[in-house]
């Protein structure tokens, strides 16, 4: 199906109220519905190939219901009024039987409740632009890749994102949302003197927004494709980067990913309260540390903002139908928030901070890193190499390792360079660091301005049990930190 004939509008109002209706008649103090309709779509060319074009649409409504402060929650694809019925009962029962084994129920009614709806902005509807154009700027690009003999594999793909929801509350809300979220990348693996190495474009995972086709265009994948994969071409014959202790400059992509996964899921209130721990563990947070802990230097700090233009996890609403809103998790280095939802967000007196979402209208809404960015700060990129003696750039990452707890981290990245006396020397393979969180983020020094700040979106983020996959920004600059450890199997 293509794009142009997607199924505007929905008519799900009436189904909703006799769900809800039948969830209170049931037993149900409280009782919210979500419906939604997702297309997406996804392209990828290997090797001058279009190895995958997948268009899917899928639609279905997930209802959640409160009894004696125990969630219950139930999902279907059906519309006619028996399966309507039975969802609402499914999802009662099932919080009743949670109240009965529970020791602590926690749940309230929420207090307030909202009539909108919200539009991602967009430039350019996906929908406007023909396939044949889509499939031919990835062509373009994977063969752009292929600028020296050694490159094996080239890649360039694309995703496309609609999604359609509506939520309906117990006690008034009617919320509509329509979601566009755009994104794409290129990779060239090269492979030679019994080597392999890669490298990705933009960053390491792509460039994904919340937007249409103004998306791809910014991207400029055909323009550094061949910039790509000569870098990859000449990985293969780099000095192996050097171990030891050192100053380490990152990209914004690895910075991002550093953010992500040291500050984003440690920050999630349900793992540092032990109620999640499926698929990446819990965080060696807590509560009680909030305007205690330095999390980091004094030039750190990151918040939560689910309002931002370009977020790829923007939306008016989250999936408990709380309004989006920017809060700090860490300012000038201290621990002052949590990424939250409200029933976790009451029990140490604080405001939820909207981070509850569903992958699907088949899952139950969780605690979710949505955009968390670390704020720019004054030192023009260039300035970052100033006065580091011995160290290295890296940029974009290849492979990471963090402990249970988000506290012990391993990351590699795809490539960097040696500095020397504030220059930028020759290309390194292989590079390495590693470190504890707050020692690390303690270390930072510097950050780059807002000319070099950008808002890295991450496509394929995983919670849970069955995992849900969440999309996310972690927006950064490029960041100097001290006295790392850098090198394969070096020691902290």
């Amino acid at each position: 199906m293509a794009w142009a004939t997607y199924l505007g509008g929905m008519e799900f109002s009436a189904h909703a109220e006799r769900v809800l209706d039948t969830a209170l008649a049931r037993g149900a103090v409280y009782a919210d519905v979500r419906f939604e309709r997702t297309r997406s779509e996804q392209i990828e060319v290997r090797n001058g190939d279009v190895a995958d074009l997948s268009d899917t649409h899928s639609e279905g409504f997930g209802l959640r219901a409160l009894v004696d402060g125990a969630w219950g929650f139930a999902a279907c694809a059906l519309f006619d009024n028996v399966s309507l019925d039975a969802a609402a009962s499914r999802a009662v029962d099932m919080a009743r039987a949670g109240a009965s084994a529970s020791r602590h129920r926690i749940g309230t009614i929420p207090l307030e409740a909202y009539v909108d709806h919200y539009v991602t902005p967009l430039e350019r509807d996906p929908a406007s632009v023909p396939l044949g154009e889509r499939v031919a700027m990835l062509l373009d690009a994977e063969r752009a890749l292929h600028s020296a003999p050694s490159i094996a594999v080239g890649r360039a793909w694309l995703d496309l994102w609609r999604t359609d929801k509506e939520f309906y509350s117990s006690i008034g809300s009617r919320i509509a949302q329509t979601i566009y979220q755009s994104g794409g990348a290129i990779s060239a693996l090269a492979v030679g003197d019994g080597d392999a190495q890669m490298r990705m474009w933009p960053g390491d995972r792509g460039m994904y927004f919340g937007g249409g086709w103004e998306v791809l265009e910014l991207a400029e994948l055909r323009q550094n494709a061949a910039r790509i994969g000569e870098e990859a071409h000449q990985l293969l014959s780099a000095p192996q980067c050097p171990s030891g202790t050192m100053d380490v400059i990152l990209g914004g992509s690895q910075v991002s990913l550093q953010i992500h996964e040291s500050c984003g899921h440690a920050a999630e209130l349900d793992r540092i309260m032990g109620w999640e721990a499926n698929f990446s563990g819990t965080s060696f947070l807590d509560p009680a540390e909030r305007g205690k802990l330095h999390y980091g230097s004094k030039i750190v700090n990151i918040e939560i903002d689910n309002t931002m233009p370009r977020g790829f996890a923007t939306v008016g609403y989250d999936d408990e139908g709380t309004k989006s809103v920017r809060a700090d998790v860490i300012r000038d280095g201290v621990l002052v928030g949590f990424e939250s939802s409200r029933d976790t967000a009451q029990q140490i007196g604080m405001a939820s901070t909207s981070c509850v979402r569903a992958a699907s209208w088949e899952h139950i809404p969780m605690i979710r890193m949505c955009n968390l960015n670390l704020l720019p700060g004054d030192v023009p990129f260039e300035n970052l190499f100033d006065d580091v003696r011995h160290g290295v750039y890296m940029e974009a990452n290849r492979s990471w390792s963090i402990d249970d707890r988000r506290l012990n981290f391993q990351f590699g990245t795809q490539i960097g360079w040696e500095i020397k006396n504030g220059k930028r020397g020759r290309m390194l393979k292989n590079p390495t660091y590693g470190g504890v969180t707050p020692i690390f983020w303690n270390s930072c020094d510097a950050i780059g301005d807002a000319a070099s700040w950008f808002e890295w979106g991450t496509p394929n983020c995983g919670k849970g049990e069955p995992m849900q996959t969440g999309r996310t920004t972690q927006a950064a600059a490029p960041a100097r930190f001290r006295n790392v450890a850098v090198g394969v199997g070096y020691g902290r």
